[in-house]
This record gives C-alpha cells, sequence and structure tokens, in this order.
C-alpha cells in the first residue's frame, strides 16, 4: 500500500526550510529601493516603529540606507504568519553609531519594519 509506513521503518525527517542570510539580504534590499513595498507608518494612528524613530532621533533616509546597504545582523527567523521572515538590518551610519532595523520580509514582496533602533545601547 502506498503511504502506510511499518513499524520497523524508520520515520521520516522533517527539516524546516530557512532561507539564507545572503539571499534575504538580497531581498530586503531589491523590495527597499521601491519605497512603495515597506510599510512603516499608518494613517490612523502611530505605528511603533513611527514612535521609536521619533524618540531616537532615526530619520527615514537612515531606515530607508540601512535597508539598501546594510547586512543582517543575527539569524533569519520565521514570522507569525506562514511566507514571513523577520530579520535585523544593520549598518554603521557615518559620523554616527550603528542602526539597526528589524524587518518582517512578507512574502518576498513587501517590507514591515516592526522596530527601528541604535545597537550601542
Amino acid at each position: 500500500m502506498i503511504g502506510v509506513m511499518k513499524k520497523d521503518e524508520p520515520q521520516p525527517v522533517v527539516v524546516p526550510f530557512k532561507p539564507r542570510v545572503s539571499e534575504m539580504e538580497k531581498v530586503v534590499r531589491s523590495l527597499a529601493n521601491d519605497s512603495r513595498n515597506v510599510r512603516w507608518k499608518a494613517i490612523t494612528y502611530e505605528t511603533h516603529a513611527e514612535s521609536r524613530m521619533d524618540w531616537r532621533d532615526i530619520t527615514d533616509r537612515m531606515m530607508f540606507e540601512v535597508l539598501r546597504t546594510g547586512f543582517i545582523k543575527g539569524e533569519v527567523e520565521a514570522g507569525r504568519n506562514p511566507g514571513e521572515w523577520k530579520v535585523k538590518m544593520t549598518k554603521q551610519m557615518k559620523g554616527r553609531r550603528e542602526v539597526g532595523v528589524v524587518t518582517v520580509v512578507i512574502n518576498c514582496q513587501r517590507l514591515f519594519i516592526k522596530t527601528v533602533e541604535w545597537e550601542d545601547l
């Protein structure tokens, strides 16, 4: 019979898929080149990312520079929903400190910015 395993047969090993850091960097950089692919603001309320940018004095321009030219710090993590991957893009800003942008990549089509932060705090 097809699909029936015998008791003495080894069970198949399921290996969860996780994209490579280098591949996710390419995806983030490519998507960030068109700001329409990036969401960090809401029309009717202030998002966490917006409030942190104001509080930490990190500008939109800095955030986009990190997304477009930075590197992933740490591992690629699965997001809350299927097709989502969470990464932290970082970059040493010229004459300033290192900035981190926690980003959710949604189906390799959009970016949602969760928060921005100074990495040396």
